[in-house]
């Protein structure tokens, strides 16, 4: 089931990895959506093909700009618009803090 847009509000959200202590980042929107969709692909990761969305690069270039890893990788596809496309994994590891999704305020 698809959110409203006004659920997309302020969300916390704890970030690890092997490079240093937690910190925790605060995401709304867009950037949210991408960041929750990549949490919930796993190692798998996402590609704008099999996770429809738009400005997945800008979202991506925001979520690094707060600190998470993220490894893109290009893929061949085919079809009558041949091409390239990415696929974004999460390579940081988050949690949803204690009150996610309930308009923390950054």
């Amino acid at each position: 089931m698809s959110k409203k847009p006004e659920q997309w509000s302020a969300s916390r959200f704890t970030v690890q990895d092997d490079t240093g202590d937690p910190f925790s980042i605060v995401v709304t929107g867009r950037d949210r959506w991408a960041l929750e969709e990549m949490i919930r692909a796993g190692a798998h990761g996402c590609t704008p093909i099999d996770h429809p969305g738009p400005r997945w690069s800008a979202d991506v270039f925001k979520l690094r700009g707060l600190g998470v890893r993220i490894e893109t990788t290009h893929e061949a596809h085919g079809g009558p618009f041949k091409g390239t496309h990415a696929r974004y994994v999460l390579r940081s590891t988050l949690t949803a803090a204690p009150d996610a999704g309930r308009g923390v305020a950054a």
